[in-house]
């Protein structure tokens, strides 16, 4: 029987949908995993063997995926610590289609929307854009904030923590643009699912060097 009703940090939630997405690739070994994840994907640019393997093995127990010894013949260098490999389980397919079927506030946060963006290719067309006009709104929430907050303290406000301030105000701005490009061109999508629907929007791709460095500017 499955035992994933054990409660969950969001953090942990949001590394066990990536090795999902990843695995739907193709099987890994750990280390692969981990270089993937903390190359490709901000939030876990310091994730470490003892965050990692806990959460395999949940996914082991639940059953969405299955681990391999690798034969001693196999192996490379000197190691004799056996090598595993982790594959998706067809369970396991089905519950990451699940995952990315969800578009609710939880997939517009920062994390969340990082994550969730980076395996766009494999979430439908509505989802994408019920996730993209979500994260849109919520930057539009945080921007007007920012902005009320500035006005009623800039007086009060020295140099530095003025300049500070706009460099959020114009941050936030250069994201919602982002979005607004992607919103329009999954929409041109829809109408046109041809490879010339995303010919006119080259800037998709190009904002802040992706979503990692963006996440990264989030956190200062």
């Amino acid at each position: 029987m499955p035992k994933h009703d054990r409660p969950q940090s969001r953090r942990a939630t949001l590394l066990e949908f990536a090795v999902l997405g990843l695995l739907h690739d193709g099987p890994l070994h750990g280390y692969e995993l981990r270089k993937r994840l903390t190359t490709a994907l901000g939030i876990f640019r310091a994730l470490s063997y003892g965050s990692l393997y806990p959460a395999l093995k949940h996914l082991v127990d639940a059953g969405w995926i299955h681990e391999t010894e690798e034969p001693h013949a196999t192996r490379t260098g000197s190691s004799k610590r056996p090598r595993i490999t982790y594959e998706l389980t067809p369970e396991g397919k089905e519950h990451f289609q699940g995952l990315v079927a969800a578009s609710g506030p939880d997939a517009w946060d920062d994390d969340d929307f990082d994550v969730r963006f980076a395996f766009f290719s494999r979430t439908e067309a509505q989802v994408r854009l019920r996730i993209l006009e979500g994260r849109r709104s919520r930057l539009e929430e945080r921007l007007a904030n920012v902005r009320e907050v500035s006005t009623r303290n800039r007086e009060r406000m020295d140099s530095y923590t003025l300049a500070l301030q706009q460099y959020g105000e114009e941050r936030a701005e250069r994201e919602v643009r982002w979005l607004e490009e992607l919103i329009v061109a999954e929409r041109r999508a829809a109408l046109d699912p041809g490879p010339t629907a995303y010919d006119d929007t080259s800037d998709i791709t190009r904002t802040d060097n992706t979503t990692q460095s963006k996440t990264t500017n989030n956190k200062e």
